[in-house]
C-alpha cells in the first residue's frame, strides 16, 4: 500500500509535466479556467507567441520600459443581468481587476461591442449606463472603442470586449516568484457569490436564494494591501474562473510551493454554502468576480489584513492558509473534520459562460 507521501510525489510529479493540448475539439471546459484552459494556454498560445512577458501568465502583462501594464477581456455572461450586476459592469470591474492585482493602477480601456441583430435598443441603453457607472466608480475613462452587429443567432444578445491599460505603482513587487515559504494567504472577501448568482439565476434549478454577484472594482483592496505591506505584498490574483481553487493550483505551480489551505477560515455565505451542497459544488471552484487572493510575509500579515478589512467589500477578509515549501506545486486542504486532502484544478465545466 502507498504511504500519503509517496502518493503525493506521484501526483508532483505528474503535475510538474508542462500542459498539452491535444483534445480534437473545442469545448465549454476550456472555457472554464480549469485543466483544459491551462492546456489549451501553456500548450498552444504560450509557445505560439513565444513572450516573455507572456510566459508569466499574468492577468495582464507589464511593460516596465513604459511604466504601464496592459490587458484584454471578453465577456461572454448568461445573462446578461443577474442579481447584483449585468454585463456592462462586469466588463468595467473584470478589466480593471486584472490591472490591480497585477500592482497597476486602472487608468483607461477600450470597448468592442458584439450586439446580436434584435437587441433591444433599451436594453443596449440599459448596458451602456452600465458601463459608464462602473467605469466612474472605478475612476477609469474609457477611451476607444467599436461595433459589430451579426445576424439574428449568432450572438446571445451581446458579447463586450474590453481592453485596459494602467499605470504599474511604485510600492509593487509583484510576482509568482517572490511567493515563498511561510506566506500567509489572505482572501478579500467571502467566495462563491457571482458564480452561484448567475447559476441561480439562470432558473435550471428550482433553488431560490438570496445571492447577489459580488462584482466591484479591486483596485481599492489592492491599494490598501499595497500601503500595509509594500513589499512584503508578493503576489495577488482575481479568483474568477475556476474559484479560489485554481489559483492556488496556479500560483503554487508556477512558484514551486506548497500551500495549505485551511477549509473552515475560508468565508462563504451561509446561502452560498447551502445551494453549493444541494447542487454537489465546492464553493473553492466557484467564480468570484469582486475577491482577489493575496500572499503577504508572515510579518505584515495581521497589518494587510486589517487594512484590507476597513474596505468596502472586504470586511470579511480572512487570512485562510500559508504557503510550504514541500510538496511542491501541491494545494492541500485541511478539512474541519481534522483530515487532509488534495485540491487539484477544476477539471470539466460546471459552470460556464460566467463572465
Amino acid at each position: 500500500m502507498r504511504t500519503e507521501e509517496a502518493t503525493l510525489r506521484i501526483i508532483e510529479t505528474a503535475r510538474g509535466k508542462r500542459a498539452k493540448f491535444r483534445d480534437e475539439r473545442v469545448t465549454m471546459a476550456h472555457g472554464a479556467g480549469g485543466k483544459a484552459t491551462q492546456s489549451m494556454i501553456e500548450g498552444l498560445f504560450a509557445p505560439a507567441f513565444a513572450s516573455e512577458t507572456l510566459e508569466q501568465l499574468g492577468d495582464a502583462g507589464a511593460l516596465p520600459e513604459l511604466g504601464v501594464a496592459i490587458t484584454t477581456d471578453s465577456f461572454v455572461v448568461k445573462p446578461i443581468r443577474f442579481p447584483g450586476g449585468s454585463i456592462g459592469e462586469l466588463a468595467v470591474n473584470g478589466t480593471v481587476n486584472d490591472l490591480a492585482v497585477s500592482g497597476a493602477r486602472p487608468r483607461a480601456l477600450t470597448l468592442s461591442l458584439v450586439l446580436e441583430e434584435g437587441l433591444p435598443a433599451d436594453e443596449l441603453r440599459s448596458e451602456i449606463e452600465a458601463i459608464a457607472g462602473a467605469a466612474r466608480t472605478a475612476a477609469v475613462e474609457v477611451v476607444a472603442g467599436d461595433t459589430k452587429v451579426v445576424e439574428r443567432g449568432h450572438a446571445d444578445s451581446m458579447y463586450i470586449c474590453t481592453t485596459g491599460i494602467g499605470t504599474i505603482d511604485p510600492r509593487a513587487a509583484l510576482s509568482t516568484a517572490s511567493i515563498r515559504p511561510g506566506d500567509r494567504v489572505i482572501v478579500s472577501g467571502r467566495v462563491g457569490d457571482h458564480g452561484m448568482a448567475i447559476m441561480l439565476s439562470r432558473g435550471e434549478f428550482e433553488l431560490d436564494a438570496d445571492i447577489s454577484s459580488d462584482t466591484r472594482s479591486l483596485w481599492p483592496a489592492a491599494d490598501a494591501l499595497l500601503d500595509a505591506a509594500g513589499h512584503s505584498l508578493h503576489c495577488m490574483r482575481d479568483a474568477t474562473r475556476g474559484g479560489v481553487a485554481s489559483v492556488l493550483n496556479e500560483l503554487a505551480r508556477a512558484s514551486g510551493v506548497a500551500m495549505v489551505l485551511r477549509e473552515a477560515a475560508v468565508p462563504v455565505h451561509p446561502a452560498v454554502a447551502g445551494a453549493a451542497e444541494i447542487l454537489g459544488l465546492d464553493p473553492l471552484y466557484v467564480a468570484n468576480e469582486g475577491v482577489l487572493v493575496a500572499f503577504v510575509a508572515a510579518e505584515h500579515a495581521d497589518q494587510a489584513l486589517a487594512a484590507l478589512r476597513c474596505v468596502r467589500g472586504c470586511e470579511e477578509a480572512a487570512e485562510v492558509g500559508e504557503v510550504k515549501s514541500d510538496p511542491p506545486g501541491m494545494v492541500l486542504v485541511e478539512t474541519g473534520f481534522g483530515g487532509r486532502r488534495v485540491m487539484d484544478m477544476l477539471v470539466g465545466d460546471p459552470l460556464p459562460r460566467i463572465c
